[in-house]
């Protein structure tokens, strides 16, 4: 198969669809280099989530990163004094495109990409706040339905990184297959291979209650997530594979 992926025609900056992408993605793939004398990238599945502090001084949206105090990336960020130079990416694959020919086939898929520099987070309130901003990207409402407050002792064995952003870049691709004309010229081709999309998208299991768990019924904010977050992402993956498929660069010598 071949994937345009990095095709300048799927390209976006628009900051409301970056901060999606990457709000809605479970698991963000952070990379650093740890050590500038091998400057070999290391990457780690993180959970994270844009979100703009109320009191931020800046006043700018920042990735607040959630992870262990003793973890190498919260202490090589914890002793830069401008802050570690970090990368996250995110990606969400909405539909596999199948094409005349393995040349062409395709992905719907959004991705975002963004740069910057990482600090540790050490005002408790905005901590606090991050957490729960963290917290409830999970599952929305998780936070305050839970023991809170963090007792100190969770406080001190979690820390919140906060990256400023410098660059940002994200793709999008919705559609539905797309040929070069030499192919669909083709009937043999036309009348013998199936093309189309099959759309893709996570689904949200029945709830399960834990070993130890008393409460009879799924909490509502637990229940409506899951039927609602399920009708979101089908919904959104089977509208993709529908759409017109991205204008084609014209290419020379095609025929």
């Amino acid at each position: 198969m071949h994937f345009v992926l990095a095709d300048g025609r799927t390209a976006t900056y628009d900051v409301e669809t970056i901060h999606e992408i990457v709000n809605t993605t479970s698991v963000l793939h952070v990379s650093f280099v740890p050590d500038q004398t091998i400057p070999i990238p290391i990457i780690l599945p993180m959970i994270g989530q844009m979100g703009l502090y109320p009191n931020d001084t800046e006043k700018t949206w920042k990735c607040y990163l959630h992870g262990y105090v003793s973890s190498r990336l919260m202490n090589l960020a914890h002793a830069s004094e401008q802050g570690l130079p970090i990368c996250v990416a995110a990606t969400k694959v909405d539909g596999f495109v199948l094409t005349l020919t393995p040349n062409s086939h395709n992905y719907n898929y959004r991705s975002a990409v963004i740069q910057g520099h990482a600090t540790i987070v050490e005002d408790a309130d905005e901590k606090l706040w991050a957490m729960e901003l963290i917290t409830n990207s999970v599952v929305p409402e998780r936070y305050g339905n839970t023991r809170v407050p963090p007792d100190g002792a969770e406080m001190q064995s979690t820390r919140i990184l906060k990256m400023r952003i410098s660059g940002a870049s994200g793709k999008v691709r919705e559609g539905c297959p797309e040929d070069e004309r030499k192919d669909m010229k083709r009937e043999d081709v036309l009348d013998s291979v199936w093309t189309g999309v099959v759309p893709v998208y996570e689904k949200l299991g029945e709830s399960v209650p834990g070993p130890y768990n008393r409460v009879k019924d799924v909490p509502e904010h637990v229940r409506k997530f899951v039927e609602t977050e399920n009708e979101k992402r089908e919904k959104y993956a089977v509208d993709a594979a529908k759409k017109p498929a991205p204008l084609k660069r014209p290419k020379k010598n095609e025929d």
